[in-house]
């Protein structure tokens, strides 16, 4: 399996917070790879220069110690996301999704709007 994680799911991951469960800890850890995007880190990155969020400076740092991959947006995820049904307003979630299906990741997300979307999910809290 090859897991793509959303924002709060790489906050869990990182170790901000743990509501993570026992079956996504499990799955993370069988996975042949684990993405972060960098749409992530870009969003994450705006609710703490907001004051909204706070996580450790060394935070990418630690997730690249545990083996997770940096995503990068490319041209054909950009092209993806705005090409689908606007089941979702976020514009960092549809670029998650975009970059989910076309890489063929499993999407790690609470985001119930996600679904509508042809997209494999986990929820990260089972």
């Amino acid at each position: 399996m090859r897991l793509l994680l959303d924002s709060h799911a790489v906050l869990w991951a990182a170790g901000v917070s743990s509501q993570m469960g026992e079956r996504c800890r499990e799955s993370i850890r069988s996975a042949t790879s684990v993405y972060y995007s960098a749409a992530t880190l870009w969003e994450l990155g705006i609710k703490r220069a907001k004051g909204r969020l706070h996580y450790p400076d060394h935070m990418v740092s630690d997730l690249i110690a545990n083996g997770f991959v940096e995503l990068p947006i490319a041209v054909a995820h950009a092209e993806r996301a705005a090409a689908l049904p606007l089941h979702h307003q976020d514009p960092f979630d549809r670029m998650l999704v975009a970059q989910a299906q076309a890489e063929f990741l499993t999407l790690v997300t609470t985001d119930h709007r996600i679904i509508a979307y042809d997209v494999e999910v986990l929820d990260p809290r089972r």
